[in-house]
């Protein structure tokens, strides 16, 4: 925590500055070297190519959205579920990742696809 501090006995004088140190290491130093380790780890493991794909799940395509959706009260040829698809195919990417973290909780889709979308408490359907 400090030069020399491995042979400095914990007092009453010193135990603010203790406590002060320890915090600021746990905080700041303990998880700097936890983090660079898990980054390391990942660029050592992954190649470019796969690290794209991984990156690329952040793409919200409108049929990906059709494949899983679930309809409650509708029918394919509704007329709102129409105006709801018209306005999906307008929506920029962003717009869509906002839309589906409305609708589901998380904006991001799993490596696996929308058949794989989790909640907290398990499978996560877009629903209508």
């Amino acid at each position: 925590l400090k030069p020399g501090g491995a042979n400095i006995p914990v007092t009453e004088k010193n135990k603010k500055e203790y406590i002060e140190r320890m915090v600021k290491w746990r905080i700041e130093r303990g998880v700097v070297q936890q983090t660079e380790s898990l980054v390391r780890g990942f660029y050592e493991g992954q190649a470019r190519k796969n690290l794209l794909t991984i990156l690329s799940t952040t793409f919200v395509a409108p049929k990906g959205i059709k494949a899983f959706l679930v309809l409650t009260g509708y029918h394919d040829n509704h007329i709102v579920i129409r105006w709801f698809w018209a306005a999906v195919e307008r929506f920029n990417n962003e717009q869509r990742l906002r839309l589906l973290q409305f609708v589901t909780g998380t904006s991001s889709i799993p490596y696996e696809g929308f058949a794989s979308l989790r909640g907290s408490n398990g499978p996560r359907r877009f629903c209508v």
